[in-house]
């Protein structure tokens, strides 16, 4: 049974279908009154997945309105769920956690000490988003996001290697215990200052292939509206070069014409230009599809972050189910790499942009703490 047939069936049953699987991709379906009016189908319907196509059955596959008939019939059943995440087996703690973490924080400005490693239950946030980016053609894509609620971590890396655990058919739900010791999570606030900018970038990053190829079409179509009204420009021109010469009224009529073909040429011209930003403006959205907590048990390291005469302290986390660290707390910046400044004032951990100087005035500073630079009142 192919995944989408099992989804098919599964879905059905759960809104009071009858289903029985009668030979390889065909299914034979009693749905209730309810289930008929929203698909628009029989008592009684025969459901083909396969290549071949019966007389008689309904043929069901990615293409056409399918999906979207079946994401009305769920409606926001799913769209948010928890889980926790059990190893199979007992996994040690690493053997050397001071090189764990030499791999996994560079501060080049601030030094670390390791004060200690606990056995604990974290909670992460794993939030899945749909975008369309639509101009001359099409594109959608599904992203998916994770963060780390205990530590600020932002785990993308970590979620992709733990997708072949998820996939498993055990679902534990999170036992009371488990919750506690995880913690709470963040504030609707905090969730959406630390989301946005993580959001769009991948979001960029995963239009800019389909962006590319926009241009270049775009680029293609404009140089051949170019190459031809500048053919009919020239050909006119060179028209009214030839008619200054001449005299009396024919010649003056002929060259009135002729002028008013050249303004009729780049007014079209124009008017193609604009036709062509209409067709090839880009449109992006993004919409919410669905959030996972996952509870996953982890090994976590205290750490002290020492800068001049402060000191701050910090948790990072080792997942025993990837056997690898997470990166470390980013308050300003995309974060994507194992280097963190610290600033003075705060202690605040960033990427280098996030302590860039002010494009205007050259002033250094730190955008956790501000959002404007201190001397020109510029916004970061």
């Amino acid at each position: 049974m192919s995944e989408l047939e099992a989804f098919v069936a599964d879905l059905l049953e759960r809104r009071g279908a009858a289903v029985e699987r009668v030979e390889p991709d065909r299914l034979e379906v009693l749905a209730p009154a309810a289930l008929q009016r929203q698909l628009g189908w029989p008592e009684f319907a025969h459901l083909n997945f396969g290549m071949q196509r019966s007389e008689g059955t309904i043929a069901i596959g990615l293409e056409g309105d399918w999906l979207e008939r079946f994401g009305a019939l769920l409606a926001d059943h799913g769209r948010w769920s928890e889980r926790e995440l059990r190893p199979s087996a007992p996994v040690p703690p690493p053997g050397d956690p001071e090189r764990v973490l030499d791999r996994a924080l560079d501060l080049p400005n601030a030094v670390w000490r390791l004060q200690g490693v606990s056995a604990t239950w974290t909670r992460c946030l794993m939030l899945t988003f749909r975008f369309t980016a639509a101009s001359d053609e099409k594109r959608e894509g599904l992203i998916s996001l994770g963060f780390n609620l205990a530590t600020g971590a932002v785990i993308n890396d970590i979620l992709a290697r733990l997708r072949p655990a998820l996939a498993q058919p055990e679902w534990h739900v999170p036992e009371a215990a488990t919750k506690r010791i995880a913690g709470a999570g963040w504030s609707e606030a905090t969730l959406a200052s630390r989301l946005h900018p993580v959001l769009d970038r991948e979001v960029r990053e995963s239009v800019e292939p389909f962006l590319r190829a926009m241009r270049r079409r775009l680029e293609r179509d404009r140089n051949r509206v170019h190459a031809y009204h500048d053919e009919l420009r020239r050909t006119s021109l060179k028209r009214l070069e030839t008619l200054a010469r001449a005299e009396g009224e024919r010649a003056q009529a002929d060259r009135r014409r002729e002028s008013l073909r050249v303004e009729a040429i780049e007014r079209e011209y124009r008017v193609k230009l604009d036709d062509l930003r209409r067709n090839y403006a880009l449109r992006v959205s993004v919409e919410w599809v669905q959030a996972l907590d996952l509870y996953v048990p982890v090994q976590r390291f205290d750490v002290l972050i020492r800068r001049r005469k402060g000191e701050r302290l910090i948790q990072l986390d080792w997942h025993p189910l990837v056997k690898a660290a997470e990166p470390p707390l980013c308050e300003a910046g995309l974060g994507r790499d194992r280097v963190r400044l610290v600033c003075d004032d705060r202690l605040h951990l960033t990427d280098p942009s996030g302590q860039a100087s002010c494009v205007s005035c050259g002033k250094p500073f730190c955008r956790a703490c501000l959002t404007a630079c201190p001397r020109c009142q510029r916004a970061s």
